[in-house]
């Protein structure tokens, strides 16, 4: 037998013994950054020599990706090893806490019972209630030293230096602070015009990811001089990607494809089918993090997790290699909606947009802070953008395939390729396969699925996995011809299931003019309907399509908003309305909506023409 091979066969029998045999583990996450601006991963990143010698005392893994492009849905996914929209956590933020699914706990739960003792220091911000099991410490002041003698340590540390807000810099503070990283050195995504502002934007991130590197440095010395360090697995990775703009909360690759290096240490190396300094190929997501460390502690992965381990007893260098595929997902992002699912497989992306008529660069008031963004739709608005420049502001594709071989930022749609029409087919039937299959409880309007799902959302999501699986088949009409698609929409437009009717005139509106007939039922069902949902959706049809004023139909839908999760939902179309160039006025005030919360608040002081407001986010509130 080889030696590596016995070594490894011991360790395992090792790591299910007793705790004290177990190795330590610690997760250091940087928050909002994609593998794009770290040198170790992308050429034009910014060097981290910390993190790069984690790499040559262990693993890079070139496709680790977080499964949401934002944090409290990515951490979630972590946290809980499965897959948000099957488990009523994939929006951000929540509007409730969703229970943890029937026989599932958070990860740490698990390494508490085997003996661990479990910090965070100290971000959690999860949309499920994580119980009292989870941690022995989360706070600020949380340390793997509390632990007892001997006793094994899970520490997850989160540093903020390269999180959103620190690039919420004013134009005075561009003009005063000077960056270290050279603005002419920095190279521009090809769908980011070259400005002044975004060449400084990008300098001043790549300070901060240099910033995040001596902190990684800083903790790696603290454990080398406890004596821990070569006890210790440390996983340093992004939260999800971003923060430039079109990152951080949306479901391209600058959103999802995060750093991961793996430092193994000595003690451990046998638990680990690899040699130190691999590059590996094999692909890994957030739903595979608890999973692994769970494994590599010798437990047993609960069944209701969605993912499975990519290091330690039972998984071969040989075995991983073969995994290519990931699955993403985008929701409701603070108060911009979505509805965004994305497969990659291999080289190839498969993006689904089931609202395609709301653009990326829908506003968002968070986002808008950020001077980039804000000249990025300014110049859109000035015609002075080019195609790839531009298309973050328009109506998108409802499906879209990119090459990223030849494509790594993703400009240029495939869709339409008859050369690739074998490769499209294949990704929309694996990717409607696995919407059906968990199933996706995104296809009701999060205001629904508030009020019927929420108790136990996997439950209801198995109970009513047809309705789900109709609801799907009524979206996917959009990728077919209006005369193909017309008499089922025909028939939806007039169910009796508001959710039916809701997607009719989503999939409607995809068909433009040619929906024309549809105009007469669009009119009455906008001040009509008995769901004000519907309502929304109708009138966002006749406003986007030039039927019928949609006013009205909004109007009516507010006064009638039985909560705050609706009245969202109603004027996150009004917004659409308000910016999609067809002349659409709304006069909106607060006496006009029935409900307030921050995100209502920000959506009317928009459609105010007033700036983003002055919101001073303490740390300990974003926790």
């Amino acid at each position: 037998m080889h030696l590596r091979t016995l070594g490894f066969l011991i360790l395992i029998g090792l790591a299910s013994g007793s705790a004290a045999d177990k190795p330590n583990v610690v997760w250091i996450l940087s928050e909002d950054n994609s593998k794009h601006f770290l040198r170790l991963f992308d050429p034009n990143g910014a060097p981290t020599p910390n993190i790069e010698a984690m790499a040559k005392d262990g693993l890079v893994f070139n496709h680790a990706f977080s499964n949401a492009p934002v944090c409290s849905v990515a951490r979630t996914t972590l946290i809980t090893g499965c897959y948000a929209p099957r488990i009523g956590t994939q929006h951000h933020r929540r509007s409730k806490m969703a229970p943890m699914p029937e026989g599932v706990k958070m990860f740490p739960a698990y390494l508490r019972v085997a003996g661990y003792h479990t910090t965070n220091n100290s971000k959690t911000d999860y949309n499920a209630t994580p119980g009292k099991d989870v941690w022995d410490a989360s706070s600020a002041k949380a340390s793997w030293r509390d632990r007892k003698d001997g006793q094994p340590f899970f520490h997850q540390r989160t540093f903020g230096a390269s999180h959103e807000s620190s690039l919420h810099f004013s134009r005075k503070k561009m003009l005063s602070e000077k960056t270290s990283t050279d603005l002419a050195s920095v190279v521009l995504a090809p769908y980011h015009p070259d400005t002044p502002i975004f060449r400084y934007t990008y300098a001043r991130y790549h300070d901060r990811i240099r910033d995040i590197d001596a902190q990684v440095g800083s903790l790696i010395s603290e454990l080398k001089d406890a004596g821990v360090l070569e006890d210790t697995f440390i996983f340093y990775f992004g939260d999800h990607g971003g923060v430039l703009p079109r990152g951080k909360g949306y479901a391209y690759e600058s959103g999802l494809h995060v750093p991961l290096v793996v430092r193994v240490p000595d003690k451990w190396e046998g638990l680990i089918d690899h040699q130190r300094g691999d590059r590996i190929d094999g692909f890994v997501s957030f739903i595979d993090f608890g999973p692994t460390l769970l494994n590599l502690a010798g437990i047993k992965v609960p069944e209701g997790m969605d993912g499975r381990p990519f290091l330690g007893p039972g998984i071969t260098a040989a075995e991983l290699a073969q995994r290519d595929e990931t699955f993403g997902y985008a929701d409701r992002f603070d108060e911009k909606l979505d509805l965004v699912r994305t497969l990659r497989k291999g080289s190839f992306k498969y993006m689904r947009s089931y609202w395609p008529h709301t653009p990326d660069g829908l506003h968002n008031d968070y986002r808008y802070r950020m001077l980039a963004y804000a000249e990025w739709r300014d110049l859109y608005k000035a015609g002075k953008l080019n195609t790839a420049q531009k298309a973050f502001f328009q109506a998108r594709p409802a499906e879209m395939l990119f090459d990223l071989s030849n494509d790594p930022h993703e400009t240029v749609n495939l869709a339409a390729s008859n050369a690739h029409a074998d490769v499209l087919a294949e990704m929309r039937g694996r990717l409607t396969s696995w919407v059906k299959g968990m199933p996706d409880l995104s296809f009701y309007p999060e205001s629904h699925f508030m009020d019927l799902a929420m108790e136990d959302p996997v439950a209801f999501g198995q109970a009513h996995r047809e309705e789900i699986h109709a609801l799907i088949d009524l979206a996917d009409l959009q990728l077919a011809s209006f005369s193909k698609g017309k008499p089922v929409l025909e028939k939806a437009l007039q169910a009796k299931n508001p959710r039916e009717r809701y997607w009719g005139y989503v999939s409607a509106l995809r068909s433009g003019p040619e929906a024309g007939g549809f105009a007469e039922i669009a009119m009455k069902a906008a001040v009509e309907d008995s769901d004000v949902t519907v309502r929304q959706r109708a009138a966002e049809f006749l406003g986007l399509t030039r039927f019928a004023s949609p006013v009205p139909g909004i109007m009516a839908a507010l006064e009638d908003s039985p909560s705050e999760v609706a009245t969202n939902e109603i004027l996150n179309t009004t917004v659409l309305l308000h910016d999609s160039g067809l002349g659409h006025q709304f006069s909106i005030s607060k006496d006009d909506v029935k409900h307030s919360n921050r995100y209502i608040d920000d959506r009317l002081n928009y459609l105010a023409g007033n700036p983003p407001l002055d919101r001073k986010v303490k740390k300990k509130k974003r926790k």
